[in-house]
């Protein structure tokens, strides 16, 4: 057999063989984990600035491999610098372009750092990046969904249970419900970020490390919140992982709950919508079909984003601390789900913005299959009939109904007393503005209180906008801060 030799590597001292091509190319990151270049150059600005200051090394080599790091941040953006799957992962090939630039000072840029914690840090400083992402794309969605509301604050339509025509809505509480599932995501989002917002840089290989470095001074200059307690727990750490794949593992089972409804909604069996063309495709062999396929790709893509869920959890149960190689399998899970959310938040909002809604269609089925019967017993249950009683009276009307082809419209003064002697003299609600009028309680769906929640999530989402441009301002500045503050 032939030998397949690899590349050196930056641990092959103990070694007398340099590795199998083949070992090379399975232990490889590099190909996905390049999209952490910007935080892992960052990263080690900022560790080159402590190592200056805390005259680790002189203030000249740190001036000298923040330089190189700048520059090659540069090459990167203007598409110069190239990684190869020699380079093993993204941080190797960092270092050995750096090498290149400012020759044997480079290799003074790992003293008092291991790619442990090295890795640890660059995960998290690009999951805070892509969290606030997340965030903004909640909230656009939050916001067509607003807008749609306050837009249609009169569309009546059946509210379902078991996917029966139950009770008649506004399309505007209907949609305010998927706000209110939304505004959780961006709880759990928060929940996230507070959760990786914590340093591990300066935990070492696993132990802490021997040199005087100031941690504080990195985590200012990095922007944590905080730096990590325990040296063994940051290095092998990846619970904010799996917190960010179980919160983008909610978002899309919401979206999946919403496009499940756009796909009901949009059919001719139910004719509540038409989707704008330019959100819609159409068949190859059949002229007349226009498929909601952005609605049916989000609920699909949900599977992807739960599978990866479970893989992270299932490759975190088995592990003894402190790293281990599985730990890799990390960030393909993580970009992937991030991805997926992202692609599907960036299609729904136009998707509801431009939708057309059949208001006449909507309110004929709101009050159809006698809809407004709880109506009719809890006239019964207000005039002090046992409620039970009043259900047992509404539904022998509704079943005498049926028998005879009839609504509650159709019925005579005599058949309304004959069903019970208060029918007499007063009569339930007919209309479903009148039934929706009537629940008139906080959290209902009546005019004036879906008012209230629809005024209720604009301001919360002014002011989640509000604080999220101020955050995404703040990330920027110190990726590109070309100066340690202090």
């Amino acid at each position: 057999m032939t030998e397949q030799t690899g590349t050196a590597k930056a641990w092959g001292g103990r070694f007398a063989q340099a590795p199998d091509r083949r070992l090379e190319a399975f232990n490889a990151s590099v190909a996905f984990d390049v999209r952490l270049v910007r935080e892992d150059i960052r990263g080690s600005i900022a560790h080159a600035r402590m190592l200056g200051k805390q005259e680790i090394i002189s203030t000249e080599d740190a001036e000298t491999l923040e330089s190189g790091l700048w520059q090659i941040l540069t090459e990167f953006d203007d598409g110069g610098f190239i990684l190869t799957v020699a380079d093993e992962d993204v941080h190797t090939g960092v270092e050995r372009r750096l090498r290149e630039i400012v020759g044997g000072v480079a290799g003074k840029l790992h003293t008092g750092r291991s790619r442990n914690d090295q890795v640890a840090t660059d995960l998290r400083l690009w999951t805070k990046g892509a969290l606030l992402g997340l965030m903004s794309g909640m909230l656009d969605l939050a916001a067509a969904l607003t807008e749609t509301a306050a837009t249609n604050p009169d569309l009546i339509m059946p509210g379902y249970t078991h996917l029966q025509r139950a009770q008649p809505v506004l399309l505007a509480h209907h949609l305010l419900a998927y706000v209110a599932m939304l505004h959780r995501d961006l709880d759990r989002l928060e929940d996230a970020y507070r959760r990786t917002d914590v340093m591990p840089l300066g935990a070492g290989a696993l132990a802490g490390v021997t040199y005087p470095i100031d941690r504080e001074a990195t985590r200012s200059d990095l922007d944590f919140r905080a730096i990590s307690a325990n040296s063994l727990d940051a290095v092998s750490d990846r619970d904010f992982v799996i917190d960010v794949l179980y919160a983008c593992s909610m978002i899309a089972m919401h979206l999946s709950r919403l496009a499940e409804e756009i796909i009901l909604w949009a059919s001719a069996e139910f004719r509540f919508l038409e989707l704008a063309d330019a959100f819609s495709t159409g068949s190859s062999i059949m002229p007349q079909k226009k498929n909601p396929d952005v609605a049916e790709l989000a609920r699909g893509k949900t599977g992807r984003v739960f599978g990866n869920l479970v893989a992270m959890l299932t490759v975190a149960k088995g592990l003894p601390l402190t790293y281990n190689k599985d730990l890799q399998e990390d960030k393909e899970a993580l970009f992937d789900s991030v991805d997926t959310v992202m692609a599907t938040l960036e299609v729904l909002p136009p998707m509801m913005r431009t939708a057309r809604w059949r208001s006449a269609h909507m309110a004929d089925a709101a009050i159809a299959d006698f809809s407004l019967a709880t109506d009719t017993a809890d006239l019964l249950a207000r005039r002090g009939v046992p409620f039970r009683e009043a259900h047992e009276v509404t539904g022998k009307l509704v079943a005498s109904c049926i028998a005879q082809g009839k609504t509650f419209a159709d019925l005579t003064d005599a058949e309304w007393a004959a069903a019970h002697s208060i029918f007499a003299a007063e009569r339930p609600p007919l209309t479903a503005i009148e039934s929706i009028s009537a629940r008139d309680v906080p959290g209902g769906t009546a005019p004036n209180r879906v008012a209230q929640q629809l005024a209720e999530a604009q301001h919360t989402l002014s002011e989640a906008r509000t604080g999220l441009a101020s955050r995404k301002t703040e990330r920027q500045a110190m990726l590109t801060s070309r100066k340690a503050d202090g």
